[in-house]
C-alpha cells in the first residue's frame, strides 16, 4: 500500500477516534464517571451517536482533561506502529481505552478527591456558627432549595449549591469555591442514587436542620426497592443533633404514615391531605396568574400565601421552605412577601407565555408522582374555545422493574387530562401507548416522534390559539 494512502488511513482513523473520544467522555460524563453504570449504557447503546445534538452540554473539567489526554497517548500508542488496521483498530477500541485510562487514573483521582475533602472540611470547621440546612428527596429537592434561599435571605446572608452540585464532590466545590466568612446559612441539596451516599455528605457538613420532600421510584436500578430509597434520604435525619429539626413531607406515599423516623429532634410533618401533618396547606385555588392557598399548624391565623408558582408539588414545596424560615425566625409577613416573589424553578413546572400558546415546562421531573401532579395542574386550568391541552413526553427512566407499569400509567393519566399527545423517543413508546389507549383516547391524538424536534414540528398544526403544552420529562443523552 502506498505511504500516502497509509497516512491518509492514520489521519482519518485519528480525526475518528478524536470524534468518538468526545462523545464517550461525554456519556461518562453523564453517567457520573462510574465505569459500571456506562458500560451498563455501552451495552444498551453499542452504536455510537457522536453528531447527535447534546441535551447536556459537556463540561470540560480538569479531572476531563486528565481523562482526555491519558486516553489521547493510549490511543496513540495502540497505533504507534502507524499501520493502517492498527490505527482503526485504536478507533474502535475508544470506549475501553478510555475505560483503561480512567482505571489507570483511579488512585490519582481518589487523592485529588481527598484532598479537597479535607480542604473543604477545614474551612467549615472555620466557622463554627454557620447554619447548614441539608435538602433531600425523591423529588422536590432543587424547588425547595431555591424557594427556602429566597425566603431565608430576607433575614440571612445564604449560600446554597448550585444547579445540580448535589454530590459529596459538587458541596465540596461549592465549599472551596463559594463559602465565605460573611456567609451565615449554607443550603445543601443532597442527591444519591446508592445506598451511604446522603451519610457521606452530611459527614461533611453536619446540618441541624433536614428536609425531606419526598420518597419515591427514583434510581430503582440502584437502590433496589422504595424500602432502601427511604432509608437512604433518612440518612439525612439520622445525622441531625438533639437540638436540630426534621421536616418531612407527609404527603409522599413513601413517608405517610411512617412511625420510624430515626431523628432525635423535633420533627415536623407537612401535608395537604395527610392526617399526620402538623402544618397544613388549605384552600388551593389557581388563577392565571398562579395560586394561593393557606398553611395552618404555625398557631394563629392561617398564613395566607399568593404565588405564580403552580401545582400541589409546589405547595408542597412552599410548606417545607416556610417551616423552616420560620423556625429559623423570619416573620410571616417577610415570607409572604418573599413567597409572592417567587419565580418558578426553570423546567420544573414552570409558566410561561409563546405566542398564543400557554407553556408548563415540566422537562426536568422525571418521577410518576411529580408527573401526575403536572397532569393535573393541567386538566384544571380553564381554556378558551378551541383551545387543546397538549402533554408532550418520553415516559420515565431508571424505575426498574417499576418502569414499564409507571409508564403505562402515565399514558393512562394523560388520556385524562389531555387531547393530545405527544411520545418523543422509542425507549418507552409502547408502555405509554399501552396506557393510552386503555384510558380510551383516540389513535387520531396520538402522535409518535423520535426526537424532541420531530414532536414540535408534527404539534404544530394541532397548537390552536390559547392551547396549553405540557413538556413532561426529557431524557438524557444516554438514552435513545
Amino acid at each position: 500500500m502506498a505511504l500516502w494512502i497509509q497516512l491518509l488511513v492514520i489521519v482519518l482513523c485519528a480525526s475518528a477516534a478524536g470524534i468518538l473520544l468526545r462523545f464517550y467522555l461525554s456519556m461518562f460524563q453523564q453517567n457520573s464517571y462510574r465505569p459500571e453504570r456506562f458500560l451498563r449504557w455501552l451495552k444498551d447503546n453499542p452504536v455510537p451517536h457522536p453528531f447527535r445534538k447534546e441535551k447536556l452540554k459537556f463540561r470540560m473539567t480538569l479531572r476531563m482533561v486528565r481523562l482526555t489526554v491519558l486516553t489521547s497517548l493510549l490511543l496513540l500508542g495502540a497505533s504507534a506502529c502507524l499501520r493502517p488496521w492498527g490505527a482503526i483498530a485504536a478507533a474502535l477500541l475508544t470506549p475501553w481505552i478510555m475505560l483503561l485510562a480512567n482505571l489507570l487514573l483511579t488512585p490519582v483521582e481518589k487523592a485529588i478527591s481527598r484532598w479537597f475533602y479535607n480542604d473543604a472540611e477545614k474551612r467549615l470547621r472555620a466557622m463554627p456558627n454557620l447554619i447548614i440546612v441539608g435538602v433531600t428527596g425523591s423529588y422536590g429537592k432543587t424547588s425547595t432549595k431555591n424557594y427556602l434561599y429566597r425566603l431565608l435571605s430576607e433575614k440571612y446572608n445564604v449560600l446554597m449549591t448550585p444547579g445540580n452540585f448535589n454530590t459529596t464532590l459538587g458541596v465540596v466545590r461549592t465549599i472551596r469555591e463559594q463559602l465565605q466568612p460573611y456567609h451565615q446559612v449554607f443550603i445543601v441539596e443532597m442527591g444519591a442514587k446508592q445506598k451511604g451516599d446522603i451519610a457521606e455528605i452530611c459527614a461533611l457538613v453536619h446540618p441541624q436542620i433536614g428536609v425531606v420532600t419526598a420518597v419515591g421510584d427514583m434510581h430503582l436500578e440502584t437502590f433496589g426497592s422504595r424500602e432502601n430509597v427511604r432509608k437512604t434520604k433518612f440518612e439525612l435525619l439520622e445525622a441531625l443533633p438533639s437540638d436540630g429539626l426534621a421536616v418531612i413531607n407527609e404527603e409522599s406515599e413513601g413517608i405517610m404514615g411512617c412511625d420510624d423516623v430515626p431523628a432525635n429532634c423535633e420533627i415536623v410533618r407537612y401535608g395537604i391531605d395527610a392526617p399526620l401533618a402538623d402544618v397544613r396547606a388549605q384552600g388551593i385555588s389557581y388563577s392565571r396568574s398562579g395560586m394561593e392557598f393557606d398553611l395552618s399548624g404555625f398557631g394563629g391565623e392561617p398564613l395566607h400565601l399568593c404565588t405564580r408558582l403552580l401545582g400541589d408539588c409546589n405547595v408542597l414545596n412552599l410548606a417545607a421552605a416556610v417551616i423552616v424560615a420560620r423556625k429559623l425566625g423570619v416573620s410571616a409577613q417577610k415570607c409572604a412577601l418573599a413567597v409572592g416573589k417567587l419565580q418558578s424553578v426553570e423546567h420544573r413546572l414552570s409558566i410561561s407565555r409563546k405566542g398564543s400558546l400557554t407553556v408548563l415546562d415540566d422537562a426536568y421531573n422525571s418521577n410518576p408522582e411529580g408527573a401526575a401532579m403536572a397532569l393535573s395542574v393541567l386538566g384544571a386550568m380553564e381554556l378558551p374555545a378551541g383551545a387543546r391541552r397538549i402533554v408532550v413526553t418520553p415516559g420515565f427512566v431508571e424505575l426498574g422493574v417499576r418502569q414499564q407499569e409507571e409508564c403505562r400509567k402515565l399514558g393512562w393519566r394523560a388520556a385524562a387530562h389531555c387531547d393530545l399527545l405527544v411520545i418523543v423517543n422509542r425507549y418507552n413508546r409502547e408502555a405509554i401507548l399501552e396506557g393510552a389507549r386503555e384510558g380510551g383516547m383516540d389513535e387520531n391524538n396520538i402522535i409518535c416522534a423520535d426526537t424532541l424536534a420531530q414532536a414540535v414540528a408534527l404539534m404544530q398544526p394541532f397548537a390552536t390559539p390559547g392551547s396549553v403544552v405540557l413538556y413532561e420529562n426529557d431524557l438524557p443523552d444516554t438514552f435513545r
